[in-house]
This record gives structure tokens, sequence and C-alpha cells, in this order.
């Protein structure tokens, strides 16, 4: 699968919830936060913010996992998959977890966040580091820079 050639597929390992993507990614990015590090059970988590109305659940139905928060972490019911998240109050996009699509060719984590709680070894190649996240008036540029390059 070629980065541009939507729609894109994926789902759970179990297979019981599958999605489609129909928007390209807005942002790619790898969180090293703690809490990260232990829903997927690795040094960080790579998600790809998805234009909320680019994103569907085509087969399944998704569960509320992780801390049950006002953020909620969608996992699989079955296999416990963590697929996607919906941050509190930026309902405008989901973060799916980028290693949920069926092809993973393309993807490659553009910032880096919540370096400040990093494993020593886990290195990303993102392009942006960030000790914690980026400042919310950040976000609009590194956007209109990762959609350029994805442009080019």
């Amino acid at each position: 699968m070629a980065k541009k050639n939507l729609p894109w597929e994926g789902g759970c390992r179990c297979g019981r919830v599958r999605l489609k993507i129909s928007a390209k990614p807005l942002l790619t990015m790898a969180c090293h936060c703690a809490g990260c590090q232990k829903m997927s059970s690795s040094a960080y988590s790579l998600s790809a913010a998805i234009p909320a109305e680019g994103f569907e659940v085509t087969r399944g139905e998704p569960v509320i996992g992780g801390l049950h928060g006002v953020t909620r972490h969608y996992f699989c019911p079955h296999c416990m998959s963590w697929i996607f998240t919906r941050p509190e109050g930026m309902d405008w996009f989901v973060n799916l977890r980028a290693t949920m699509l069926d092809d993973t060719s393309w993807f490659a984590p553009f910032i880096e966040t919540w370096t400040r709680e990093k494993l020593s070894f886990a290195e990303t190649g993102a392009v942006y580091s960030f000790e914690t996240l980026p400042e919310m008036n950040a976000y609009e540029g590194l956007v209109k820079e990762y959609m350029a390059r994805d442009e080019a």
C-alpha cells in the first residue's frame, strides 16, 4: 500500500474489530509517556492522528479501557489490543495506533512526545522531540509541515 492510496484498512490482533481510514493522517507520533509504555507493553506507543470523518469502525464494537477517564482509549473486547484513542476535547481527530493498520510500511513518527519519560535505549527517528507535549499553538505548524512532506 502506498501512503497516498486510500482507503486503508486495519484491525486488532484477532480481527474481531476492523476499521477503515479514508483520510490521510494529520500527524504521526511516538509517545514515550509511562502510561503509553504500560498500555502498549513497549518503550513507546505509535499513533497517527486521523481526521474523525476519515475514521470508521467497520466490524466489531471496541470497548473503553485504560484508565477509563475523560480521554477514551478503545480496545478489542476479545484480544484486548489497544486500537485507538479519542483525546478529551479533541473530537475532530482519532489517535489511531498505527500498528493496527494492515500495511504499516509507510509509517514513521514525525514527532515524539514525553521524551523526559523515555527509556534510555528508545530511539524513534522522529523529526521533532518534545519533553512533554508541544504547546497547543505549535500543532498547526507541525501538521502543516507534516502534510507538506506527504505531498512532496
